[in-house]
């Protein structure tokens, strides 16, 4: 029998009948907790309620939701009968919404509250196939009213599963013959893709590409039966997905809490979680709620912070170094640098251990005493941020991934993490690194463009064959579109996106990522977008971090009415460039034609659906146009 998805959930529900599959948050420190047995279940009843209404294997279900306990149960409900999921959050546009349930020809769509049956309502003309919603959340009569009179049964999640309760006491086998129908490489799942660069395409998903990854990452980020990993991610991206897979298919407890800071931090308190997955915003977050919290404490604590962080920062470095644990593309040469290194290293030592227990403890026990890591992924993690959690001895690892792969191409692992990269490729994940022009393969250390092979690149883009030829060849080899070295041990460097290269006038190209990050690392600076495609020099937008620049504005008794106002100002504006050109510089490895020569100040917060993707990264045609005046300003002789 082949190994499912829903096979793999039903097997971790017999063996650890009694663990807790799931909680979820009711209140600071209260939790409702629901266990294996019962979370299966719920989905096999929710399973058997599709099929009362008609539902069958190979249907297209739309499901417009964020995550909470209910996802993962209709989740494995549907994946039971065999039917498709077509899944988006609740922040999706409504063009969005319109585009992806037509193109994928979804006749029933599961929302998660009165809002998206709204939302969808208003487009129900463009939306012809729609016949069925399933609402998670329970709604009022007026609801039931309305989807009538437009020609939409709704049923309410609690009313599927009471239906399922009668359709499997009548037919106990059917949900169980279904599962065991099930194949290695059955569709799972249509993700259509955020569009950073345009129109969503429909990224079609195997259980087999989920499954295959599954056993490669236990060893890598290992979780034990009853460990609780926390969950803040929208659950219909491919990497907070796969996450919770993993955590299934090792009895371990999802536990849903929210990307905002202080709640965060109080369900850390309460949990005592050991693993965290989250996107680099997240993590960037708990590391700039630190340094908040230790600026407004200010005084000697703030110095006493400043000076064990520098002193660990630089033991972990040469830490890195000793023990091979540092990035490199040839031979080791740690022999070499010992003399040199090992004595800075022993006379750090022990105030690296004071520093540890004086003030990074403290640190340590916000995040409670099982934790055992955080895991990024979904989008670049600063190098500034990786060096000090690790050097405050809070482990960090960073993966890398695609939602054509599943999502997951490689990841550190915990027991022996080297920065500097995303790590290996995963077990039965072939990678290599070819030069863009010619398509032929690099030599080890040099940079081009990254294709990577095996069971977790994707079935194709659903009915669009052409533009699966344009990213997968005849044989097999998948084209990540990423700029990547590979170092002398197999791992991945990634060096930006090839669409995202700038290509100068004179010639030059230059990754944007590696320079917006290094701005980025200001404490006033929230975000950057380096600009100057067929210009003569480099410019940016600098989004202001408003907080930062208002407390500055509040020191250096700058008077203002309006916030927009302050972030437009001059004194503002040499902050901002003054920040820029200490980080942007030769100093730091980056040449003369890289450095950002002028910067337009927005005001305005980026926002998701606007110049942000779903997974909060920036949308750079999206910027390109909203901001065409502006970028058209700095490129003024």
């Amino acid at each position: 029998m082949e190994k499912t998805l829903p096979r793999m959930f039903r097997e971790t529900a017999k063996k650890y009948p009694e663990l807790t599959a799931q909680m979820s948050r009711i209140s600071e420190g209260v939790w409702d907790s629901i266990s294996y047995k019962n979370a299966f279940e719920i989905s096999k009843n929710f399973a058997g309620g599709l099929l009362s209404i008609g539902i069958k294997r190979g249907d297209h279900i739309g499901m417009i939701s964020d995550n909470r306990k209910e996802w993962q149960q209709i989740d494995m409900g549907l994946l039971s009968i065999g039917a498709i999921d077509v899944p988006r959050g609740c922040d999706a546009t409504i063009g969005d919404l319109e585009y992806i349930l037509s193109f994928a020809k979804t006749q029933t769509v599961i929302v998660e509250n009165k809002s998206q049956i709204s939302k969808i309502l208003g487009i129900k003309d463009k939306l012809p196939l729609l016949k069925t919603f399933i609402s998670i959340e329970d709604q009022d009569e007026k609801v039931f009213e309305e989807c009538k009179n437009s020609g939409i049964t709704l049923f309410t999640f609690n009313q599927i599963v009471e239906k399922g309760e009668e359709f499997n006491q009548k037919n106990p086998a059917t949900v169980d013959e279904e599962i065991n129908k099930g194949q290695w490489d059955d569709l799972a799942s249509i993700i259509f893709t955020s569009g950073t660069t345009g129109q969503p395409k429909g990224v079609m998903l195997t259980h087999g590409n989920f499954l295959s990854q599954l056993e490669d990452i236990d060893e890598r980020i290992w979780l034990n039966p009853g460990d609780r990993g926390i969950l803040v991610l929208p659950v219909w991206h491919a990497f907070e997905r796969s996450v919770e897979y993993v955590v299934f298919s090792q009895a371990a407890t999802l536990c849903y809490s929210k990307p905002i800071g202080q709640i965060l931090l109080q369900d850390f308190k309460s949990l005592d979680p050991q693993v965290l997955p989250a996107v680099p915003r997240v993590i960037e977050a708990i590391y700039d709620g630190i340094y908040k919290k230790m600026r407004k404490t200010g005084g000697i604590t703030l110095k006493v912070f400043n000076f064990f962080v520098t002193v660990a920062l630089f033991h972990s470095k040469l830490d890195r170094v000793l023990f091979d644990k540092t990035t490199r593309y040839g031979i080791d040469k740690r022999w070499l640098q010992w003399p040199a290194f090992v004595i800075p290293w022993l006379l750090l030592y022990p105030i690296k251990l004071l520093g540890g227990a004086i003030v990074f403890r403290k640190i340590r026990a916000m995040l409670g005493k099982h934790f055992r890591g955080a895991v990024a992924g979904g989008g670049a993690l600063p190098p500034a941020i990786d060096k000090f959690f690790w050097a405050i001895g809070v482990p960090l690892v960073e993966g890398y991934g695609l939602t054509e792969t599943s999502p997951i191409i490689s990841v550190r692992p915990f027991n022996r993490p080297v920065l500097g990269n995303v790590g290996r490729p995963i077990r039965e994940l072939a990678a290599k690194v070819v030069d863009p022009a010619t398509g032929k393969e690099v030599p080890r250390g040099k940079k081009g463009v990254l294709l990577v092979k095996g069971p977790t690149v994707m079935k194709g883009y659903y009915e669009r064959p052409d533009l699966t030829k344009e990213v997968i060849d005849e044989n097999g080899w998948f084209n990540t579109g990423d700029l990547a070295r590979l170092t002398a041990n197999g791992e991945i460097v990634l060096c930006g996106r090839i669409k995202d290269t700038i290509v100068q006038l004179g010639g030059e190209n230059i990754e944007p990522v590696p320079i917006e990050m290094k701005i980025q690392e200001s404490r006033y600076i929230k975000t950057a977008v380096v600009v100057g495609q067929d210009q003569r020099y480099l410019a940016a937008l600098i989004v202001p971090e408003k907080s930062e620049i208002e407390q500055f504005a509040q020191e250096a008794k700058i008077s203002y009415k309006k916030y927009e106002d302050l972030a437009k100002s001059l004194e503002i504006k040499r902050l901002l460039e003054s920040e820029i050109s200490q980080r942007v510089n030769s100093k730091n490895g980056f040449k003369m034609f890289e450095r950002i020569n002028k910067i337009a100040v927005l005001p305005k917060e980026f926002e998701v659906g606007v110049e942000l993707s779903a997974k909060q990264e920036i949308s750079r045609y999206k910027i390109n146009a909203i901001y065409a005046s502006e970028i058209k300003k700095l490129f003024k002789d």
